[in-house]
């Protein structure tokens, strides 16, 4: 057997997103034999995200089959030329048009769902004007500055942290001019030794304004999520949301709908106190992935005040669907680095 025989037996494993075998998308990067192991370099980019595993998993299968030891790697091509956050392998900024929808809720349960399915994660609380991140994981530690003068991120859940928070008082408003917010935003990503992550995150502040423009202009974004509720008045801020994104050509991975529905503990009843189904259908509207509906939930908010992210609850029907949002999110982040390698 030698290395077009394996590839044969590669081009078995589908991709079932892109709708081909993974050695037609051009997903299998080198093939190199030594005796009964066979050491297979993949274009994976989304580090546990449940489609990559399984076609990682698929691939050991038809190997296995055929005798042979997989030894598995995970790269994708032109990805050391990035100078901004090298060591950091997908950025995705979790945004909002208004505020009020929960978006650093969505941001939080985001970051320690993947930190929960192994990932190394960072959670960065880029909103400058509230920033919240800390009260919502409990940070009780705040970040050290080195001899260097770089700062090293304190760590909760498995997550690096960074916020606007560390830096003011607990009390003191943030009053700060566009200038300004590009300048503290650029220190904090540069001058913070995140290290090797598989996913930071970002809480933008709601709307459109300086932040998001600096994130956009300055950091490799992979992609975006955008979070709004079922009824219109968010969902009208929500499309001002996707047409800036449009406008610097940031993949957009999808809608999240918050705060979906009440299910009353008493009589069990569900009750649509903001609507029913406005993210889905914006979703569909605008052709874009639907990552899930989450409940309104008042264990949501008491997990945040409490700095307990719901979704590390176990058997609850809330914490079951940010754990669907979250393999959302990592699929959607493998499938635009898969469909970029095939083209």
């Amino acid at each position: 057997m030698d290395e077009a025989d394996v590839r044969e037996l590669l081009a078995g494993v589908d991709d079932p997103a892109l709708g081909d075998d993974i050695v037609s998308l051009g997903l299998v990067n080198a093939v190199e034999l030594d005796g009964e192991t066979a050491r297979v370099s993949l274009a994976l980019g989304a580090p546990y995200s449940p489609q990559e595993s399984a076609i990682a998993r698929r691939v050991r299968e038809v190997l296995a089959d055929a005798g042979l030891d997989a030894d598995l790697t995970a790269k994708l091509p032109d990805q050391s030329g990035d100078e901004v956050l090298p060591g950091v392998k997908n950025i995705v900024a979790v945004a909002s048009g208004k505020g009020g929808v929960g978006k650093s809720t969505i941001a939080v349960n985001l970051a320690a769902g993947l930190s929960k399915l192994g990932a190394r994660v960072g959670l960065f609380d880029a909103d400058v004007y509230g920033p919240n991140v800390p009260r919502m994981v409990d940070a009780d530690e705040h970040p050290q500055a080195t001899s260097q003068e770089t700062i090293v991120p304190p760590e909760k859940f498995g997550m690096k942290l960074m916020s606007m928070a560390f830096l003011v008082g607990e009390d003191d408003p943030v009053i700060w001019r566009g200038p300004m917010v590009h300048k503290v935003l650029t220190q904090l990503v540069e001058d913070v030794e995140w290290g090797a992550l598989d996913y930071m995150v970002l809480d933008l502040p709601p709307g459109t304004g300086d932040t998001q423009l600096t994130i956009l202009q300055t950091l490799p974004l992979t992609g975006a999520v955008i979070v709004t509720t079922p009824q219109e008045v968010a969902l009208d801020d929500a499309r001002k949301g996707l047409r800036m994104f449009g406008k610097h050509d940031t993949n957009v991975l999808g809608i999240v709908e918050n705060m979906a529905g009440f299910r009353c503990p008493d009589c069990g009843t569900l009750h649509d106190v903001f609507g029913a189904g406005g993210g889905r259908a914006f979703a569909d509207e605008n052709e874009l992935p639907f990552l899930g509906s989450v409940p309104l939930d008042p264990a949501v908010r008491e997990g945040g005040d409490s700095g307990k992210p719901m979704v590390l609850a176990e058997g609850n029907e809330t914490a079951d669907a940010l754990r669907v949002m979250t393999e959302n999110v990592a699929n959607n982040v493998g499938i635009v680095h898969r469909r970029r390698v095939s083209r």
